[in-house]
């Protein structure tokens, strides 16, 4: 008899059958093998409006943005903008010029502690960062509070890989000048109470920047409603195109940061012994702008909201639940992350025990299943967790039951191969 949350996913994979449809590289094969793409922590694939709205960029509107008055050049900079809008609305920014264009989100995130933090910082001040994040949010503030004297302090997490703000009381102290965090585990899968931190951050006066490069998949964001004072994200985890992320910010403090790349396009007026900067957003975007790849990135947001992100995030939750119930039963398996459903995005890191991550991922790999292993570039959670690495699935909404089910199968073959 199938489970209620089989049945469950069933019904909203069928609602979802025409999304999978849009996703050209899912119809392909792995060696006669349907193909099962469970790396969608690491980047996500992209639907067919995505690569269309890249092509066609290139193919008829392609121009220098913001440095040309004739028409091609004015088309450019204007569908520039209108992309800049549009993610601003998908993210609830108050204007779209608190949407600022980066490589990455790892940039955005370099920006915000050279421009912001550095300048800032005094001997004695501390950033805190949780064990779980990712070094895209670690070593930027390690880099910041060495070269400032300040002190980098760990939110720990609890038996359950959540965080222990209980034992973290000094986070909210009077030296505590920032605290970094992701929304989202890219290993354990766990959901940060962003909002409750950064409600408990404002009455202090204390800073709060959320990485959500892996949220802005799998749930709906609302920087207003949050209360953050920074956010950043990529767009190739959430169905864009690679090579282009974003930064919001409160307007004061893109007024009050200082670029981290100057250039051509950033600058009002250059003299022999000094500058000024133009105003934000374009003071932080130095350099020829990536038209496509905001076009792309912009899609891809339009393409998210009109399917629904309540309904992303309900039928990841599905998966996950199914894929957990599965994996449990296979002998040898030790997930880590939260027990409860409810404090989980469609990311599940586990181990087989008496095979290598590596291992159990390249048997995954020849039966078509692809999956993540290593740290994923989390050494201070793989301390904490006392493994060197872990083998990692993660959904998005284009997957299916039978993509758990090939998962299973291939972490099953791999217990069978190692004995």
């Amino acid at each position: 008899m199938a489970s209620p949350a089989r049945d469950r996913s069933a019904t909203a994979m069928r609602e979802l059958a025409a999304v999978r449809r849009d996703f050209p590289l899912l119809h392909s094969t792995a060696g006669g093998l349907p193909f099962v793409y469970l790396d969608n922590a690491a980047t996500s694939q992209k639907p067919a409006v995505v690569i269309e709205a890249v092509a066609d960029c290139y193919r008829r509107h392609y121009g220098p943005v913001h440095r040309g008055l004739y028409p091609l050049a004015e088309e450019a900079s204007a569908r520039y903008e209108r992309a800049r809008a549009r993610l601003a609305r998908f993210v609830g920014a108050p204007a779209p010029e608190q949407l600022i264009f980066t490589r990455s989100a790892t940039e955005a995130i370099n920006l915000v502690a050279a421009g912001w933090a550095q300048p800032r910082l005094a001997p004695g001040d501390e950033v805190w960062v949780t064990r779980m994040e990712h070094h895209a949010n670690y070593l930027p503030w390690q880099r910041v509070c060495r070269g400032s004297g300040a002190r980098l302090r760990l939110i720990e997490l609890d038996a359950d890989g959540c965080l222990d703000l209980d034992r973290s009381g000094d986070m909210l102290g009077p030296r505590t000048r920032l605290i970094a965090l992701t929304q989202v585990s890219n290993v354990l899968g766990t959901i940060n109470p962003v909002r409750e931190i950064c409600a408990r951050a404002r009455e202090r006066g204390i800073r709060v920047l959320v990485d959500a490069a892996q949220a802005v998949s799998h749930l709906a964001l609302d920087v207003q409603d949050l209360d953050c004072d920074f956010l950043t994200f990529s767009a190739h985890k959430m169905l864009g195109p690679d090579g282009i992320g974003a930064l919001y910010a409160r307007a004061e403090h893109l007024e009050a940061m200082e670029p981290l790349l100057v250039g051509g396009g950033m600058v009002d007026r250059v003299e022999e012994h000094g500058s000024v900067w133009a105003p934000y957003p374009a003071k932080f975007e130095a350099g020829s702008p990536n038209l496509a790849g905001a076009l792309g990135f912009a899609a891809a947001a339009e393409y998210l909201a009109a399917v629904g992100m309540e309904r992303v995030h309900r039928h990841l939750q599905q998966l996950t639940e199914l894929a957990l119930s599965a994996l449990r039963a296979v002998p040898g398996v030790q997930i880590y992350g939260p027990t409860g459903l409810e404090q989980r995005a469609g990311i599940i890191s586990f181990n087989l025990s008496g095979v290598h991550a590596h291992d159990v991922a390249h048997v995954a790999g020849e039966r078509g299943v692809a999956i993540r292993a290593g740290h994923h570039c989390c050494q201070p959670l793989m301390a904490h967790l006392g493994v060197a690495s872990t083998a990692r699935a993660s959904f998005a909404l284009y997957n299916r039951i039978e993509d758990v089910d090939a998962l299973v199968d291939a972490v099953a073959a791999a217990r069978k191969m190692f004995g």
